[in-house]
């Protein structure tokens, strides 16, 4: 185990950074950074399709990037660069492509936002029932109540829309996809190292460019839209959605369960509505308010449990 550990710190040169900002303070930057990635799909879908803004989101930061991960790329071992590229394609493609061509196709995308946010869920269920991991009756409560709130913020902005049935299977795929992801990521970074969460980044935008540039292709032109507007939806995306929302669920996953991480991702609902009535007048209501309650207190009762394991866990780590 001491050779894994020396070479997750030669791989992770600012893991040590990252341990020093207190888990709840990272936890509230993933949320907000988090919720600014629908925020930025509303924002980008009066300026350009949302496959381009995604494509151009992912070939800017793979250019920008490269720079401040070149090293730690060509000395990483092989084995570890494709299981993060694998885990990329489940995690940033494979979720982004099944949200997105799902709200092309029809499905409406608060339906598609509320799928999307089961992957709490999801996690402790692939956790329970493929690795056999025991999750005690309070996390499945803290679900149940996040789950409970969740609905109650989301019931006005989801409706059945028109698109074909097989449609409402994407968002699903999505979710599932980074649910897998997140699980793998966890359970095998301790045995078999992995990469800083800039390096991830990097490796994940870059194996997403071929899946979008594909998407794209199928529907039309894959040309960057000279407007302000386009130029300011791939800079939203790509600093706060990839670099902060993206960038701190990967810290946080290396310092507590995925159980908790993904649960702290019921709150985002509620934010994301704030953030778009402050944004976009659109409009907020009393049972938002109590729905964002009950998923907070969801929250806590994970928050609570995982603390009390945190000390297990982390040594699991080791």
């Amino acid at each position: 185990m001491a050779r894994t550990s020396t070479h997750n710190a030669s791989l992770n040169p600012n893991s040590r950074d990252a341990n020093r900002v207190p888990l709840p303070m990272l936890e509230a930057g993933m949320v907000l950074t988090w919720s600014s990635g629908f925020v930025g799909m509303r924002f980008s879908a009066d300026y350009a399709p949302v496959l381009l803004v995604l494509l151009w989101r992912f070939i800017t930061l793979s250019l920008c990037l490269f720079p401040f991960v070149a090293r730690e790329i060509r000395s990483a071992p092989l084995p570890v660069l494709i299981r993060q590229s694998i885990i990329g394609v489940f995690a940033t493609a494979g979720y982004l492509a099944g949200v997105a061509r799902g709200i092309e196709l029809g499905v409406p995308t608060g339906l598609a936002a509320l799928i999307a946010d089961l992957l709490p869920v999801a996690v402790v269920i692939i956790s329970t029932c493929v690795f056999r991991e025991h999750s005690p009756k309070s996390v499945w409560a803290g679900l149940a109540l996040g789950l409970a709130g969740m609905l109650i913020v989301c019931r006005d902005a989801v409706a059945l829309g028109k698109a074909p049935a097989w449609a409402y299977a994407l968002p699903v795929a999505g979710m599932v996809s980074l649910a897998a992801a997140t699980v793998w990521q966890q359970r095998s970074t301790a045995r078999a190292g992995s990469l800083s969460p800039l390096g991830m980044l990097w490796l994940q935008s870059v194996v997403s460019c071929p899946v979008f540039l594909w998407l794209q292709a199928s529907h039309g032109n894959v040309m960057p839209i000279a407007t302000v507007g386009f130029a300011a939806s791939v800079a939203w995306t790509a600093i706060l959605a990839t670099l902060g929302g993206w960038g701190l669920y990967w810290t946080c996953l290396r310092r507590s369960s995925s159980a908790r991480v993904t649960s702290v991702l019921f709150l985002s609902p509620p934010i994301t509505l704030i953030w778009v009535w402050a944004m976009f007048r659109e409009p907020l209501s009393w049972p938002m308010a109590i729905g964002m309650g009950i998923s907070g207190l969801g929250v806590l009762l994970v928050v609570r449990r995982d603390r009390a394991g945190g000390r297990l866990f982390s040594d699991r780590l080791r």
